[in-house]
């Protein structure tokens, strides 16, 4: 249904992290930097258009909303264009589908940080 584009609804992840171990400013900035240019394009990252394919930040508080919008300002100064990645307070997150976790690994991809195969679209 997402994939329709029809709901509303983005693809997207929530992510759990340790605040001891990284910062929610880097997790912000390495999200940005992995969009690059696509920063400033909407409802596409990469190959996918769409709205289901815009591009977010989504923080559970005040704090967090304010580090993302600060990481937007520093994307827009290295990109010098406008960021439309959205940054709205998170409200409801539904898990996708099984088939869709550990996409890649299902794919018969490596999913590793610092991999040295790049990622295939589409398994």
């Amino acid at each position: 249904q997402v994939c329709s584009g029809s709901t509303g609804h983005t693809e997207g992840l929530q992510l759990a992290f340790d605040p001891a171990v990284v910062s929610y400013d880097t997790l912000c900035d390495k999200l940005l930097a992995v969009l690059g240019s696509d920063a400033a394009e909407l409802n596409k990252v990469g190959n996918d258009r769409g709205t289901q394919y815009r591009h977010g930040i989504y923080p559970h508080t005040d704090a967090q909303a304010a580090a993302a919008a600060r990481a937007v300002e520093r994307c827009e100064v290295k990109l010098a264009a406008p960021v439309v990645t959205e940054v709205a307070l998170a409200r409801v997150f539904w898990p996708a589908e099984g088939y869709h976790q550990r996409y890649l690994e299902k794919g018969g991809q490596n999913a590793d940080k610092e991999g040295e195969v790049a990622v295939r679209c589409y398994g």
